[in-house]
């Protein structure tokens, strides 16, 4: 079977189970997330466990029934396979297994059986899989899921759909697979959940173009046990593209988001793409106000590569004067935003993930923040002194301003600001703003980039190109020049063409735009004077009534 034809499996999968959501009055309720994630991955972790322990015996991979044979095993020998298991495959007992629930699918009360066994999976592997809050609890992987059902007769019913659908298909020969297989299967599971429907930080999805043009960029060469960070990692697009550009093994993810809803999908995420020795440095949390990651000292933890797709607006004004303090004089240098009397939402929280970002990145560190394009040519204020900062202690690598609704969700235009500590010399900066095609989205239009203008613009920047109306390279102190302004079209050059003319072409000419001036000004006069004749017979009119 091909690569193809696993995607479609797996689709048509994800299509069931939000069919079955739906036959049950949960289709687009708040909850039909929880159970079509969690379910897809109960099924994932159960043909992960036996395409692992099959490479570890022989004989159940030559068994027709591997489940029988195992269920057979010691409690030595059992508990000995469990312990060769790689930390990225989750501990089963053999009631766990979907063959197992689908044997006992006609026993009384099979909702609470289904429900048991998936809280009993989570409590198992609850070291490893476990995303943790703030504050320091810990949220397990799965939720009791037929408790979404409000009509209790109809649980066992849901339970045994969803079972009856998870026995017929197989996973097994997908986990060979590589980041662009999971990466299409991840955000189609996730298409119908991953909107920015009002939640806070970046719930919507980042379009692959710029994540891959952020990868690509901050990852130029090798590099090897680094540590990759996301202040505002949603659903983790950001950090997949990256960990996948420096090596899933080479790297250790570390994220916090205010969404419950984000941190449990950049969770699955994870475990679709090998990281799963990073889940426990998900934290689901608010960076601004109380950020999670710290040295044993109390200092906050500094991170070679950094990554965020930040809201732009949000109303913080609740915990806004709390963060002016002592503590953060240093983190946030250039200041918070004050609180307006009106359109609270409005309150620019980007230049405080900007700020964070900034203090955050180790001494050789890199970074990539989309941004709202007024940033990067504002002339006062909390934005101008981040972009001063960033001159000034020269850890700019560049700018890149994207094509307008590159989001379908914001008519936004967005930059891609690069920081890199170690960029002593020259900075880029392109003007990509007339790239890519319109294509409708939804009652949205959104503008795609081609592979070829995607390529385009990562060798530009990677190879410091100065190309005509396209890119610049300019150094710290042309920028100081400019005001600080870091858009590339005021630092493009302005052409001027000259024409070789006789004189008398140019008397020529000169009588011609002179016969044309007099002409305008000849109508302009008759013009003025019918106004005027106008205005005085109005007048008269209604001096006469």
């Amino acid at each position: 079977m091909t690569d193809i034809d696993f995607k479609e499996k797996t689709k048509t999968l994800i299509d069931s189970l939000k069919s079955i959501s739906a036959n049950y009055g949960l289709g687009n309720d708040g909850n039909e997330f929880k159970i079509i994630t969690q379910v897809f991955l109960y099924k994932f972790m159960n043909d992960k466990f036996a395409f692992e322990v099959k490479k570890l015996d022989c004989k159940l991979s030559n068994a027709e029934n591997w489940e029988k044979i195992i269920a057979e095993y010691s409690e030595d020998d059992y508990e000995m396979l469990l312990l060769q298991l790689g930390a990225d495959t989750a501990k089963l007992k053999p009631q766990h297994f979907i063959s197992e629930l689908f044997g006992r699918q006609n026993e009384s009360d099979f909702a609470k059986l289904f429900d048991d066994t998936l809280m009993d999976i989570a409590i198992t592997n609850n070291d490893i899989f476990s995303v943790k809050t703030d504050g320091g609890a810990k949220v397990v992987l799965f939720d009791r899921l037929t408790e979404y059902i409000s009509d209790g007769s109809k649980r066992d019913a849901f339970a045994k759909a969803i079972i009856n659908k998870l026995v017929g298909v197989s996973f097994e020969h997908i986990f060979n697979q590589k980041f662009d297989f999971y990466a299409t299967i991840f955000e189609y599971l996730i298409k119908d959940y991953n909107t920015n429907s009002g939640g806070k930080y970046a719930e919507y999805f980042t379009p692959h173009a710029v994540a891959k043009i952020m990868a690509a960029i901050l990852v130029n060469e090798p590099v090897q046990d680094v540590s990759v960070y996301d202040p505002s990692a949603g659903s983790g697009t950001l950090l997949m593209n990256i960990a996948h550009a420096i090596g899933e093994d080479k790297c250790t993810i570390y994220s916090q988001d205010i969404s419950q809803k984000s941190s449990s999908l950049l969770r699955l995420n994870l475990i679709l793409n090998n990281l799963v020795h990073s889940i426990q440095n998900i934290i689901q949390g608010n960076t601004i106000s109380h950020p999670y990651h710290k040295n044993e000292d109390g200092t906050l933890e500094k991170f070679d590569f950094i990554v965020s797709n930040p809201p732009f607006k949000l109303d913080f004004s609740d915990y806004r004067n709390d963060l002016d303090c002592k503590e953060n004089k240093e983190r946030f240098f250039a200041g918070i935003p004050n609180i307006p009397k009106q359109a609270k939402d409005k309150m620019a929280i980007y230049s405080l993930f900007l700020q964070h970002i900034m203090f955050s990145l180790s001494k050789k560190g890199k970074a990539a923040v989309v941004v709202p394009t007024g940033f990067i040519t504002a002339q006062s204020g909390i934005d101008k002194a981040i972009r001063e900062k960033l001159v000034e202690s020269k850890m700019l690598a560049g700018v890149v301003s994207m094509p307008s609704n590159i989001f379908a969700t914001t008519g936004t235009n967005v930059s891609i600001v690069f920081m890199d500590k170690n960029n002593k010399g020259n900075v880029v900066l392109i003007d990509a703003s007339n790239l890519g095609e319109t294509i409708k989205e939804g009652k949205n239009q959104k503008t795609v980039l081609t592979a070829i203008e995607e390529q385009q613009i990562i060798d530009t920047f990677n190879q410091k190109k100065a190309l005509e109306d396209f890119s610049v390279v300019v150094s710290y102190d042309e920028i100081k020049q400019k005001n600080y302004s870091l858009s590339a079209g005021q630092y493009f050059e302005v052409k001027i063409e000259y024409v070789d003319i006789t004189a008398d072409e140019f008397d020529t000419k000169m009588k011609g735009f002179e016969e044309n001036l007099n002409k305008l000004f000849a109508e302009s006069r008759t013009l003025e004077t019918e106004i005027q004749n106008n205005l005085k017979g109005l007048s008269y009119e209604q001096n006469n009534k």
